[in-house]
């Protein structure tokens, strides 16, 4: 691999990491604009809640949750990131762990989600984003009604 290549190869990755980052954020910001800097227009995504198509379906799943809540922190990490050999495609995974906070829950205010994200990434000319996602629950925590609509 020349120098050239080296370099790409190393600043995908860490365009690549910026999506889970950017994703949180956007998630517990309720930041539309933002999220719409991580996904393909025509995105698909299987959240646990159906199958979503296109930024403005996975958007709607995830305010739909969301935004009833007095507070979310997800948190990323242990990503592993494989590029196909053009450079332009690439699959990325992580662990999440994501706490919501509803005060005026009853039986409890908090409920943990854990689990993991697989995406596939694709390098666009506006950088990479993700064209699918699948979250996957692994276990949970609290009370499942903090995260009812």
């Amino acid at each position: 691999m020349t120098n050239e290549a080296q370099l790409d190869h190393l600043h995908s990755h860490d365009e690549i990491r910026q999506l889970a980052a950017r994703y949180c954020w956007a998630l517990d910001t309720l930041d539309r604009d933002l999220l719409a800097l991580v996904f393909t227009p025509d995105a698909t995504a299987h959240l646990g809640r159906g199958a979503q198509t296109g930024v403005e379906e996975i958007w709607g799943t995830i305010h739909s949750v969301l935004s009833t809540l007095d507070l979310s922190q997800h948190v990323v990490g242990s990503q592993l990131i494989d590029l196909d050999d053009d450079g332009n495609r690439g699959s990325s995974r992580c662990y999440f762990n994501a706490q919501h906070i509803r005060k005026s829950a009853e039986a409890g205010s908090q409920f943990i989600v854990a689990g993991r994200y697989e995406d596939n990434v694709v390098r666009t000319p506006d950088g990479w984003r993700i064209a699918h996602r699948t979250l996957t629950v692994m276990w949970t925590s609290g009370n499942p009604a903090v995260i009812t609509p």
